[in-house]
């Protein structure tokens, strides 16, 4: 099962690692990105930062939605990580019984565009104004959306960050 899918351009850092992963109670790490996937080096750094108390796995997005939809990942707690809007809402649309939707860190080292900049809408939630579309199109699925940089931080409802 699905505890949570988070968007967090840094994928596993500490706060994953330390907080969010035993907050959550999962025995489970899925990092659904395409770049880490096929990157060495981003894969090993990954998993030097993730928990032990977890089993990591970096995979494709589309691997990461058939691997949450096997029938055998609902006796597991499962924590999907992405870096981008997109593939946040591939992951929420594509797979079922996700229980929330967390916005963590996303718009500050996301690659940027020229000089057009990002619009502010928390303290770690910066996009363009396409990115906020996706976001929006996140909400609209139904699953419970927040932005919550850390645990111990107030959720605030995604839908109402965006405006």
């Amino acid at each position: 099962m699905i505890k949570s899918i988070r968007l967090d351009e840094r994928l596993i850092h500490g706060q994953v690692a330390t907080k969010w992963s035993r907050v959550l109670g999962v025995n489970r790490i899925i990092v659904a990105n395409d770049e880490a996937a096929s990157n060495e080096v981003m894969q090993k750094s990954l998993m030097m930062a993730a928990p032990s108390t977890c089993k990591v796995a970096i995979v494709p997005v589309e691997k990461a939605v058939a691997f949450c939809n096997d029938p055998r990942a609902e006796a597991l707690s499962i924590l999907v990580i992405v870096s981008n809007p997109d593939d946040l809402l591939t992951i929420a649309r594509e797979t079922h019984g996700a229980e929330q939707v967390n916005v963590g860190n996303y718009g500050r080292i996301a690659p940027k565009r020229g000089t057009e900049a990002r619009h502010s809408y928390s303290l770690n939630l910066y996009a363009y104004d396409d990115e906020a579309a996706t976001l929006r199109e996140v909400v609209a699925t139904g699953i419970p959306c927040n932005v919550q940089t850390i645990p111990d931080d107030a959720p605030q409802s995604l839908e109402k960050v965006l405006g």
